[in-house]
């Protein structure tokens, strides 16, 4: 059985740092993705990571957290990592981990995910 185990989030005041960290169990992924989803808004891309031949990787963020978001991640342990730096209050959402096997760019479309995490809340105060 397929998981993606999300852990990190919470509660931080405008200016703080957050780490996020997403586990895969079950089977090995190429391709992942990091979303959020606030309140009455649609589930949005925020950075994605792909692993290249198991060693080389790219990376992909929106324009709204570059500079200050990091993705980053570890194929041999099936796992990936959001680093949130100098959050703002509208970066508040539900943080999703998604995956899925090997595409050739990283996809901005969760529908082209194929698994997804619990999501887990970050909350940034003003």
């Amino acid at each position: 059985q397929v998981q993606l185990v999300e852990s990190g989030g919470g509660l931080v005041r405008a200016g703080g740092s957050l780490g996020l960290s997403c586990a895969a169990s079950g089977s090995t992924f190429s391709n992942y993705g990091w979303f959020r989803q606030a309140p009455g808004k649609e589930r949005e891309f925020v950075a994605g990571i792909r692993w290249n031949y198991g060693s080389a990787y790219y990376t992909q963020y929106i324009d709204a957290v570059k500079g200050r978001f990091r993705i980053s991640g570890d194929n041999a342990k099936n796992s990936t990592y959001l680093q949130m730096n100098n959050l703002k209050p509208e970066d508040t959402a539900i943080y999703y981990c998604a995956a899925t096997y090997y595409r050739r760019t990283i996809s901005y479309t969760p529908g082209d995910y194929t698994y997804w995490g619990q999501g887990t809340q970050v909350t940034v105060s003003s």
